[in-house]
């Protein structure tokens, strides 16, 4: 049956699966009478009928055609999210469209057959918008990722009518900067779209709001001469979503921090992803550090029985993602100064009923549940929020303030810059700073961001200890130029994730993301982990795993490690572990940078260039591979030069020569990072 002919003959209207996911539903029967059939023909039928409308229902979106679930939209705003920004991002311009006398939506390319693209040019002035995260080391995102591959298999694909433009999120700190956003747009157009503004480029290291609003500033122009179409000129608030209040709920129908099903904390049922995190409880958590004004930490969390142990899904090198909640006091604090009560039931429904987002976050739920597990308070709001929230202040001037940091102006982006992005003012700041703003608690919860999951390189090998994943983290605190204490969500968070709590084992919702950072298939081949600080997280997981092989009696070939601290009676992190390593010679070479014990300082890059006949004897006679993992706005960086230094002065080259050498690695697989700012 044509999926066309199956839509309409079978409408979704027929089975609440909001019904079936919240209600428990239990039967009590007869007993079965010995030798009495379990199941009638009857039976069979309605059984049969049952799967198929559920297998139906849950069917993903991914293979539903574009144009049947457009509704009548004309501006398709897809995007590749990995933090939630380019979801963000999305979400603003498909709002924006109304504004244009267009209807826009975001939609996440995961959920749709992208090969129907061509068919979005039977809606009458469409275009496809593409928000691009790149990931990694150039990559799509996890939920972009079939659509890559999508745009690499089919060089046949004729999107000649197709109109098109492409915003790229990225850091130019990156190797790969903007590869996904770039490779979208470049590869659209060789399938024969029409690119009808510039590909915009985003950088995250420098000032990714500002990028943002500068593009969108001058596209929106482009698409009004392209189609012949005028702006408003209402600039007014748009909200996407309406509040009800539930006085009188079924509380087994409320959303308590779960993702998707209702109850999945206490029913866990695998597979286990971003949608369905898996508790696994905390039997280890204990300071690294021996002295010093920071809290690093190692956790271990017992993964028995989630399934994720079998070696498939859980490798050295992996990362593993968990699901942090905001510090309660801050939740409370937002609560009083809004004058609400964080405990009433309610659901943001979505205006526009075709929508496939019918809220901004899982409802029914409480204000202090969407404030704890849902929604970002901790970032500094970004200026479309601001833009929102100026008609709730009493206060002219205040009124000004948040209009002008809204506004694309130098002195508005400025103030912003300096007031919000610099100050580090989250939304609570904000609303502190200025008496007489006090919006909606609704308003606010439709325009926060997203909570996102909190991504850790794995510092364990599932050869080693198969049950347990563990972490390797810094707390994050810091005092803000207005004196405020601002502490890291996740890490602080974790640190108070203790063994038991009141008699009780504590949990951590998380699940495991796959990773390229993987040690060489040839065990024989040498590897060269250069990791500072928590950099050294995957690498203890290379360590126990190259250790486990040598006690298997393979061969092994040689394993350095480049590690850094400050000081060695300080953080000097896994010292006992590393120094039994070399002793049982899994760690063939352990060489340390203490940055901060001695009049000049001594970093990793400096030990390789001390080091460089030797680094250059593994990398370019024994063909070792060599992996970096930390701090990628200096550290990799300095290591990469030192890297090219080393191959100029033993291997006669030029600096280009030298560049494109170290180029030539990464291609082969030889050089990989996993690496953040």
């Amino acid at each position: 049956m044509s999926l066309k002919f199956r839509v309409l003959c079978l409408h979704r209207e027929s089975l609440n699966v909001a019904d079936m996911d919240a209600d428990t539903i239990t039967h009590t029967e007869a007993p079965v009478e010995e030798g009495e059939p379990y199941f009638t023909s009857l039976d069979l039928f309605l059984f049969s009928l049952i799967v198929g409308i559920i297998i139906y229902y849950f069917m993903p979106l991914s293979i539903c055609a574009l144009t049947e679930h457009t509704c009548g939209k004309n501006i398709i705003v897809f995007y590749g999210s990995q933090t939630g920004t380019a979801e963000e991002f999305a979400n603003r311009l498909s709002k924006d469209a109304q504004r244009y006398g267009m209807k826009g939506m975001a939609a996440d390319p995961e959920e749709y057959d992208m090969g129907e693209l061509s068919r979005l040019s039977e809606i009458e002035n469409s275009l496809a918008i593409f928000c691009m995260a790149t990931y990694g080391e150039g990559d799509p995102t996890d939920n972009a990722q079939d659509f890559y591959d999508w745009l690499q298999e089919n060089d046949d694909e004729d999107l000649s009518k197709l109109n098109y433009t492409v915003f790229a999120l990225g850091n130019k700190t990156y190797e790969h900067y903007n590869a996904m956003g770039k490779y979208v747009d470049k590869r659209l157009a060789e399938l024969g779209a029409t690119r009808i503004f510039d590909l915009g480029l985003g950088d995250d290291d420098g000032n990714l709001e500002e990028d943002f609003v500068s593009w969108r500033e001058q596209f929106w122009p482009a698409v009004c001469e392209h189609f012949g179409v005028e702006a408003s000129g209402d600039e007014s608030s748009i909200r996407q979503y309406e509040l009800q209040e539930h006085t009188d709920i079924n509380m087994n129908k409320v959303f308590t921090g779960e993702f998707s099903r209702l109850k999945s904390f206490e029913i866990q049922k695998p597979p286990f992803d971003s949608k369905n995190p898996f508790l696994a409880p905390v039997t280890v958590n204990r300071k690294l550090n021996k002295a010093g004004d920071r809290h690093l930490m190692h956790l271990e969390l017992d993964i028995t029985g989630s399934k994720i142990r079998l070696d498939t899904l859980y490798e050295s090198g992996d990362h593993v993602a968990v699901f942090p909640t905001n510090d309660s006091a801050l939740v409370n604090k937002l609560g009083q100064i809004l004058g609400v009560d964080l405990d009433v039931v309610i659901s943001l429904n979505n205006l526009d009923e075709e929508s496939n987002k019918k809220h901004p976050f899982p409802c029914p739920t409480s204000y202090r549940t969407a404030l704890t597990h849902y929604l970002d308070i901790t970032h500094p709001p970004r200026t479309n929020v601001l833009y929102e929230l100026a008609q709730y202040a009493s206060d002219p001037k205040h009124q000004e303030t948040l209009r002008k940091m809204a506004s694309s102006s130098p002195e508005g982006k400025a103030l912003y810059q300096n007031w919000v992005l610099d100050a580090c003012r989250n939304i609570l700041a904000i609303l502190e700073d200025m008496p007489s703003l006090r919006p909606p608690i609704d308003h606010l919860c439709e325009l926060l961001p997203r909570l996102q999951a909190r991504y850790y390189s794995i510092a364990s090998s599932s050869k080693v200890h198969p049950n347990s994943i563990h972490i390797c983290a810094v707390v994050v605190e810091y005092t803000t130029k207005t004196g405020r204490l601002n502490k890291g969500v996740a890490t602080n968070w974790l640190k108070n994730k203790l063994v038991t709590d009141n008699g009780h084992k504590s949990t951590v919702p998380m699940y495991i993301r796959k990773s390229q950072f993987r040690l060489p298939f040839k065990a024989t081949s040498p590897v060269i982990m250069i990791g500072p600080g928590t950099g050294i997280a995957p690498f203890m997981g290379f360590i126990q795993e190259r250790g486990w092989l040598k006690e298997q009696g393979k061969e092994v070939g040689e394993t350095v490690l480049y590690f850094g601290c400050r000081h060695k009676n300080e953080d000097y992190i896994y010292q006992e572990e590393l120094e039994e390593a070399e002793k049982n010679n899994v760690l063939t070479q352990l060489n340390v940078a203490f940055s901060r014990d001695q009049e000049h300082k001594i970093y990793v890059q400096h030990l390789l260039k001390n080091n460089k006949e030797n680094i250059w004897k593994l990398v370019h006679s024994e063909n070792a591979h060599i992996y970096i993992c930390g701090d990628a706005r200096n550290m990799a960086k300095d290591v990469q030069t030192a890297l090219h230094e080393i191959a100029e002065e033993l291997g006669g080259m030029t600096r280009t020569q030298a560049t494109d050498y170290i180029k030539k690695l990464m291609t082969k697989g030889r050089y990989s990072q996993d690496v953040w700012s």
